[in-house]
């Protein structure tokens, strides 16, 4: 019997969650064939089975959370599938889809044994208080889960005096029905964690800025059908900015380190992540060597991440290693916001939606009305002063109102 244990992922990653099972018990697996979908702190992964067999017991129920090295299904090795058991169990499956709960509950107690049950159907039996030795059981195999100790419980609500029932609905009335309890997902809960130390760890300050767009917005509407005709995407502020970003992180380097312990550790290469919002909540792909791409090599890397972030299909490797992040409130309608620090990073700098306001544009006082962006930098007090924060934040300023600098620098 081959067990089947949550294999090391990433030195930063000691458990996840059970998301989904592609395998089911019974069914014939593959050597290097995913079997379980689990959910870490950054990404969801696929787990292979390391041997061919037929999968024995599954140890664990979608929403339990396992340790690495934990093992969570068994496997017998080399075992095969005979045509009996595949007809047998597409039968139970079809069954199990037009029966919304195939469980036979019955007043007789089955004979006193030692019950074998799931870790998942132990839990559920605690929770709802029910001795295991009380519930019947349909597999042939003499095992409890969670459906059973939950028909088990229903039977003996059924039984409950009308008056109880009366008040349990009352209650439900008052106050249940108002309330949705949701378990918040392994990636929110981190994500807020996350937050919360950065706040309370990190002396986070916010500067300001804004930027007159309308030089990037003027090259863009010039040069983006023969930069999408040669590159084959199109041309965004994200490199722009990217590019800009970058050099001020060259004249301004300890924007671009971090802190460990009592040492300041200075990253002399410049992987710059671009924040990415999915249904399940932010996320922080990188661009590795930024510094070496081209604006079109920036481009297709940002539309590589952002598809997989999206597709849920992100590795870690994609979210590892940032120096320096990037945030653009904008495409949301923020005008104005306060980024959060991305630890241990000790910079990020939030962009915000293009508005068109008066502005005064030369000596003379002349007032136009421009496309302006307000732009933010939080920064890390602890080591970058707030004379670096502005002149950076300055820095990045000029470089975007004059792009062609950019355009032929980098």
């Amino acid at each position: 019997m081959i067990e089947m244990k949550v294999p090391e992922l990433a030195e930063s990653i000691t458990e996840g969650t059970i998301a989904n099972w592609l395998k089911k018990e019974g069914e014939f697996i593959e050597k290097g064939e995913a079997i379980v979908e689990l959910e870490t702190d950054k990404v969801n992964v696929e787990i292979n089975s390391e041997a061919s067999g037929v999968i024995k017991q599954i140890l664990f129920q979608p929403g339990d959370t396992v340790k690495v090295g934990q093992v969570i299904a068994e496997i017998a090795e080399n075992e095969k599938v005979t045509n009996e058991e595949k007809v047998e169990q597409k039968v139970k499956e079809e069954v199990k889809q037009t029966e919304p709960l195939p469980i036979e509950i019955t007043n007789e107690k089955q004979p006193e044994r030692s019950p074998v049950a799931s870790p998942a159907a132990r839990k559920k039996a605690r929770e709802l208080g029910i001795n295991l030795n009380d519930v019947p059981y349909s597999d042939p195999l003499g095992r409890i889960r969670v459906e059973g100790v939950e028909a088990y419980k229903q039977s003996l609500e059924k039984q409950k005096p009308v008056n109880e029932k009366v008040v349990n609905t009352q209650k439900t009335l008052n106050v249940d029905d108002r309330i949705e309890r949701i378990k918040m997902t392994r990636r929110r809960q981190t994500i807020a964690k996350r937050l919360v130390e950065a706040k309370q760890n990190a002396a986070m300050l916010t500067t300001f800025n804004e930027v007159d767009m309308s030089a990037i917005m003027e090259v863009r509407n010039r040069r983006k059908d023969p930069f999408f005709k040669k590159h084959g995407v199109k041309l965004g502020f994200m490199s722009f900015f990217t590019k800009a970003v970058i050099g001020g992180l060259k004249s301004f380097p300890l924007l671009n380190a971090e802190i460990q312990d009592n040492e300041i550790l200075l990253k002399k290469f410049y992987d710059v992540g671009i924040a990415v919002s999915t249904d399940e909540g932010l996320v922080v792909p990188v661009i590795r060597n930024a510094d070496r791409l081209s604006f079109a090599g920036i481009e297709k890397e940002i539309g590589v991440l952002s598809e997989k972030a999206r597709a849920k299909t992100l590795e870690l490797s994609d979210l590892q290693g940032g120096t320096f992040t990037i945030t653009n409130g904008g495409i949301f309608g923020s005008l104005f916001s306060t980024p959060i620090l991305n630890t241990p990073q000790v910079g990020i700098l939030g962009m915000h939606t293009i508005q068109r306001r008066p502005v005064v544009v030369d000596e003379k006082d002349t007032i136009e009305v421009r496309p302006m962006m307000y732009i933010a930098l939080s920064y890390d007090h602890r080591i970058v002063d707030g004379k670096d924060a502005v002149q950076f934040l300055t820095m990045v300023k000029k470089l975007l109102e004059n792009p062609e600098d950019l355009l032929l620098e980098g």
